[in-house]
């Protein structure tokens, strides 16, 4: 948009006409005064500006634009009388003009000068569009740059950690194997043993990102009783921490149409995450029922819970809450894998949690195939 600034109605309304009539979009303003207050509330790309005008002057309406953070590289061209000296024209330049044009104004001059401008801003316009995706790609490579080398960080110490258990109770077993005594031998070889189990989480996590990642996740969807399957985690489950007891409400004894090895994936990886953050509870909730034309599933723990903040970012890839990050071991790509199989299945995923009392995870699954392939 162009701004006129003249004390005279005649000057503007001509060269309001001529600007108009060529396409371009047009404000004007009888002073310099109502000029400023216009420039606070719109943005203009051109202001053509009298110089000679009373109380405020051109000169002092430029000085003043350029003092507004919003204005300072909008273009002016004054209006001057033909008579104007070079000084009065040294000032104008000073005071932040970039053409002048006298009095009486040829218009095949001013269009000429207006469309320059207006291709001047919209090729700076362009460039700092330019910039700023630029400056937005650095940024996302530097963030992506030092995710990985966390990642890297984070797995080599992962992994390591299960193998140096595993390679100590083997050493511990040879003794107790010299010694016949076979209770000692069987308990370290099951210590031994929850660590290769570790040791193959985290390998199937890295597997499951990068097939994740480069779009080869399979889905083997066909019908099958949710109850079913979930007794049998359960089953599984509860003797890994006997002394956390896994409480299930309600049953789902219809048949869903989903990849049942995935879903197994997604409840055991619930329940684990409660066994992990609340070993020093007494029971973990498992509830699943039928809502509507759904499934509801969830797992209630008692544990340490986590703030509102990391509640919407606990499903991002290689997301870790930092107070709990080096307590429990984790690559943070459980729940990242966990929200893209319930995606695939055009289900919901969420949390609820409160510090210091717990946290609920959930998911939604349609139960009937058609409104999957809608």
């Amino acid at each position: 948009m162009i701004l006129i600034v003249d004390d005279s109605p005649e000057n503007i309304i001509s060269l309001q006409k001529v600007l108009e009539k060529n396409g371009f979009e047009v404000d004007t303003a009888a002073s310099g005064e109502e000029a400023l207050k216009k420039i606070l509330q719109k943005s203009y790309v051109l202001i053509i500006l009298d110089v000679q005008m009373p109380d405020m002057d051109g000169f002092e309406v430029a000085e003043a634009i350029r003092g507004y953070s919003k204005a300072k590289e909008t273009a002016i061209i004054f209006l001057s009388a033909a008579t104007a000296d070079v000084q009065l024209i040294t000032r104008g330049y000073s005071s932040g003009a970039l053409d002048y044009i006298s009095k009486p104004v040829d218009i095949n001059i001013l269009l000429l000068k207006v469309q320059t401008f207006y291709r001047i801003y919209e090729q700076s316009r362009e460039l700092k569009d330019i910039q700023a995706k630029l400056l937005d790609e650095i940024e996302f490579r530097k963030e992506a740059e030092r995710k990985k080398d966390e990642f890297i960080s984070i797995a080599s110490h992962e992994l390591n950690t299960p193998v140096t258990s595993v390679k100590g109770y083997l050493q511990l077993l040879e003794r107790s194997i010299d010694k016949q005594d076979m209770e000692v031998t069987k308990s370290r070889l099951q210590k031994a043993r929850n660590q290769v189990d570790k040791l193959q989480i985290l390998i199937s996590d890295l597997l499951d990102i990068s097939k994740v990642e480069s779009g080869k996740l399979q889905f083997n969807k066909k019908f099958f009783v949710f109850d079913e399957m979930l007794d049998r985690v359960l089953e599984i489950m509860q003797p890994n921490n006997p002394q956390i007891k896994l409480i299930k409400n309600g049953a789902v004894k219809a048949k869903i149409f989903a990849d049942e090895m995935r879903m197994e994936q997604v409840i055991v990886n619930f329940i684990s995450n409660a066994q992990k953050y609340a070993h020093e509870s007494e029971e973990i909730h498992v509830n699943s029922e039928v809502r509507g034309d759904q499934l509801y599933f969830s797992v209630k723990d008692f544990g340490i819970g986590m703030p509102e903040e990391h509640q919407k970012n606990i499903f991002k890839k290689f997301y870790r809450v930092e107070e709990t990050a080096e307590r429990f071991q984790g690559f943070g790509i459980g729940l990242y894998i966990c929200y893209e199989i319930i995606e695939r299945h055009n289900g919901t995923i969420g949390v609820n949690s409160i510090p210091g009392k717990g946290s609920e995870f959930y998911f939604y699954l349609p139960l009937q195939p058609e409104q999957e392939k809608n």
